[in-house]
């Protein structure tokens, strides 16, 4: 019903930017809640990042909190994830995902996935 895909993942320096996209088709991302996870070889999936339905208020892990900023573009159905001063431990697939209602830390409560998207940071 909700397809997402996300796109703008690759290799990059220490201290350097990415800016991931995740597109949207089938329904509005008006309806649900959205947000951002990685994960590593050999870790659970983590959230990181989440924005209200309306737009209103972020929820950040605190370990990319000043670095990554989340932010919606509804006339495009379209979530971005901006991150700053790239980490090598921010190493990771990351996916977008989009959930009913509040957002949660725990990745299982979540709805909806896109096929993630590889981000390398080598310092």
């Amino acid at each position: 019903q909700v397809q997402l895909v996300e796109s703008g993942g690759g290799l990059v320096q220490a201290g350097g930017s990415l800016r991931l996209s995740c597109a949207a088709s089938g329904r509005t991302l008006s309806n649900y809640a959205v947000g951002w996870f990685r994960q590593a070889p050999g870790k659970e999936r983590e959230f990181v990042a989440a924005i209200s339905r309306t737009g209103s208020t972020t929820y950040y892990t605190d370990s990319v909190k000043g670095r990554f900023t989340i932010s919606t573009d509804n006339a495009q159905n379209t979530v971005y994830l901006q991150m700053n001063s790239l980490k090598p431990e921010d190493t990771a697939v990351y996916y977008c995902g989009a959930k009913y209602g509040i957002y949660s830390r725990f990745g299982s409560q979540w709805n909806y996935w896109g096929q993630g998207t590889q981000v390398t940071v080598s310092s």
